[in-house]
């Protein structure tokens, strides 16, 4: 087992395409770390310039202590788990486990008992004599997850390695290949564009937008701390719901005017837990509300007046233990700015429902009775909500930079 460091890594293409810019990770040892982001963000061609299947451009890649820019694939003591399997179709389930083995020269008992384990690991053993034409998508990625394990490598490198897989078959491989990491205690990087994924795997979480990180930290954490617009509303699903706001102060906290009449009451207690929103008094914020903040009003019976919203159903989608409601608020505006824009289209949000106004969506608890065409109230949790500033799309938090936001 090994520590990986990214310290600032970059990559630029021969025609100038920038895919990675200053990427600086540090990977502790043992660690699942997973690397998360929109198709395009650059995640895959760091993990590829780990693996030393792509050249750096710039800044130094380490593996434990050792520099590895310029050290051959094969020599970087690392194993990478593919999207595609990458299994030898004429092989057996035994051989294709053995094969990296067999070109190391390592003797022929030391295979077999490395195969053996691996296999009574995974749940292979019944299969060893098998082709890969015989077994299922998730009996194959675990053959490929066992020729990673026999190899005994500083780190695993795992490149969207569920994405193959029908919907309950990734539930069920997540739970294994997590519970696989923390029984071998092998540091390992894990790129996906799933953030369920991430947010379920990873001891920690790198975010990456347009070949930068923007946040790296434990899952809840990039939950309830969003560093900027980009990360709060790629993190959580269905994603956070983004309205204009203006802020004024009133009895000793603030009061949120949405368009119309439409307000939030955020009270004294919960301004406390951003003391830079005082610097917004008077302006613009861009308002965060997560799906899951919100209770259809009728059943919140205890909520205050002044943290409810009024709406009207446009869909609803029950699934048994939540009912998720897509609703508009007519006088109200989404923000739009090329973050908002960007996590729209990667939703497929953007050309969706066509409503007057601002288009949120709703997780309510199965007792809540809507119907599409109602006129309904909603209430929020204030406490939950998220500010961040309009002109630098960072979170709004403890400490103000001289822009008065906050990072």
């Amino acid at each position: 087992m090994a520590a990986v460091g990214f310290d600032r890594i970059g990559k630029v293409y021969p025609d100038g395409t920038r895919a990675v810019s200053a990427l600086t990770l540090e990977v502790t040892d043992g660690e699942f770390m997973v690397l998360v982001g929109p198709s395009g963000c650059g995640k895959t061609t760091a993990l590829r310039m780990l693996a030393g299947l792509e050249e750096i451009s710039e800044g130094a890649m380490r593996i434990g202590t050792r520099v590895v820019n310029h050290v051959p694939s094969r020599d970087r003591d690392i194993a990478m788990v593919f999207q595609s399997y990458a299994l030898y179709p004429h092989l057996s389930v035994y051989e294709n486990i053995a094969f990296g083995l067999r070109l190391k020269k390592v003797p022929k008992g030391e295979i077999d008992e490395r195969v053996q384990k691996a296999a009574k690991t995974l749940g292979l053993d019944e299969l060893l004599k098998r082709k890969p034409r015989n077994l299922s998508g998730g009996q194959r990625q675990r053959v490929a997850m066992g020729r990673a394990i026999v190899r005994e490598p500083a780190a695993f490198l795992m490149d969207e390695p569920l994405s193959n897989l029908d919907a309950k078959l990734r539930v069920q491989m997540r739970a294994e290949i997590s519970r696989l990491q923390r029984d071998l205690g092998t540091t390992t990087l894990y790129v996906t564009h799933d953030q369920v994924e991430a947010m379920t795997m990873g001891d920690r979480v790198a975010v990456m937008r347009k070949g930068e990180l923007q946040q790296v930290a434990a899952p809840q954490e990039l939950y309830d701390h969003p560093v900027n617009l980009f990360v709060g509303g790629f993190i959580g699903s269905p994603s956070m719901n983004m309205l204009e706001a203006s802020v004024s102060r009133r009895n000793g906290g603030y009061s949120l005017d949405l368009g119309g009449s439409q307000t939030l009451a955020v009270d004294g207690e919960d301004v406390a837990e951003r003391p830079a929103l005082a610097s917004y008094d008077g302006r613009r914020v861009i308002l965060g509300i997560r799906p899951e903040s919100m209770e259809e009003a009728s059943v919140a019976l205890d909520a205050a007046a002044d943290t409810r919203l009024k709406g009207r159903v446009e869909l609803r989608e029950a699934l048994g233990s939540e009912l998720v409601v897509h609703f508009s608020l007519p006088e109200s505006r989404l923000a739009q700015t090329e973050e908002t824009m960007e996590l729209a289209r990667e939703s497929s949000v953007e050309g969706g429902i066509e409503t007057e106004g601002a288009h949120l969506v709703g997780r309510f608890g199965p007792r809540a009775r809507v119907a599409e065409g109602d006129e309904f109230e909603v209430s929020v949790d204030t406490s939950a909500l998220h500010f961040f500033d309009p002109d630098t799309g960072l979170g709004i938090y403890e400490q103000a930079d001289t822009k008065g936001a906050t990072t």
